[in-house]
């Protein structure tokens, strides 16, 4: 009865470790400790005879798959979503930092990420933009226009 309640202990405390520190993969072997201990509480005799190998193997492997199944059950189903630059084009942000023409000073927040920006001319912070292109960690943007609004004209240096 002692060792059911230690295995007991030891499968609770796995357990809390992983909820603590998911993906650790403690919660299996913790779980087996834990179906080993209540069966030592119901029948104490099981883990302390010399079929007690036996016993662990024919209550570790299932317990093992199911703790497994339940992992497949309540994990994530797809890969996580990463972003790259080429997944961009036509996505709409927001300009944090002012856009310079021909520079990268400018900062752009696109699905929660921040990317270097630029564009044909500049764009002041606040404006709601489209990525046109992109190119490693820089997108170029123009600005998204209101029903009603004209865009903005291009600077024309006078000569």
């Amino acid at each position: 009865m002692e060792l059911g309640i230690i295995l007991i202990v030891f499968g609770i405390f796995m357990l809390i470790s992983e909820v603590l520190a998911p993906g650790f993969f403690i919660a299996i072997p913790g779980t087996v400790m834990l179906a080993l201990g209540l069966l030592g509480l119901v029948y104490p005799p099981a883990l302390e005879s010399w079929w007690t190998p036996l016993l662990v193997v024919g209550v570790g492997i299932p317990t093992f798959i199911l703790t497994i199944e339940f992992y497949k059950k309540f994990g994530p189903v797809a890969p996580p979503i990463t972003t790259s630059a080429t997944s961009l084009k036509g996505k709409k942000g927001k300009v944090t930092v002012d856009i310079d023409m021909d520079s990268l000073k400018g900062k752009v927040k696109i699905n929660n990420q921040i990317w270097s920006a630029t564009s044909d001319h500049p764009i002041s912070a606040g404006t709601e933009v489209e990525v046109v292109k992109s190119e490693g960690v820089h997108v170029t943007v123009r600005p998204v226009h209101q029903e009603g609004q004209r865009p903005p004209s291009k600077k024309v240096e006078a000569a």
